[in-house]
């Protein structure tokens, strides 16, 4: 911290809002490659976690790029960048006492890895959307593999820029032996106990 920066001690604590909303507050970090469905899964967790009443926010490309983050390109620096200010965000919303829900490519390990430091590894709850790169560019939502393919875009994940998947996420969906709603399920299952202000 600056010498000249003096923090402040407010009198309403993260465990108080936690309290307040009834339930326990982390983040749910969705990576995978572009295409994979992770906005797609992320969108009808939050959706599910909203209609018991959790109080949630979903940080994506939409409103990241394009607001926080738009002077950022898609260099691996700047990808480097792009995931640390989105999790000082997160750290932040947490703090507030929601349930954070992220949907980011995030492509390399270490940049994960520092998203755990900064939220706090209890915090953190690593969601691989595994797709391979044939069935993301099969479905190329957004044309982006197109693009890639004919040299418009570069750095683009899974093509011209690599993607180091996570070795041992919290949870794994195999989206092409899968559906959306057993997606739901299956990561709704596995934060109940740490939704539970009780379970600690």
């Amino acid at each position: 911290m600056e010498p000249n920066i003096v923090e402040h001690t407010y009198q309403i604590s993260a465990a108080d809002r936690c309290k307040a909303n009834g339930h326990n507050a982390f983040l749910l970090w969705f990576t995978g490659l572009s295409g994979s469905g992770k906005s797609t899964i992320a969108n009808k967790v939050e959706l599910a976690l909203f209609e018991k009443g959790i109080k949630t926010y979903t940080l994506d490309g939409d409103n990241i790029r394009k607001g926080l983050n738009q002077d950022l390109t898609f260099s691996p620096d700047d990808r480097t960048e792009n995931i640390r200010r989105i999790a000082e965000a997160a750290n932040l919303m947490i703090d507030a006492g929601l349930v954070v829900l992220a949907a980011f490519v995030s492509p390399y390990k270490k940049d994960r890895e520092n998203i755990k430091t900064i939220v706090k590894e209890d915090n953190f709850v690593e969601i691989y959307i595994n797709t391979s790169v044939e069935e993301c560019e099969r479905r190329d939502v957004k044309g982006l593999y197109k693009k890639a393919r004919a040299g418009e875009i570069k750095d683009m994940t899974g093509i011209s820029s690599p993607y180091e998947a996570p070795i041992d996420p919290d949870i794994e969906i195999q989206t092409e032996n899968e559906t959306v709603a057993q997606a739901v399920e299956k990561i709704l299952k596995h934060i109940e106990p740490k939704l539970n202000l009780n379970h600690e």
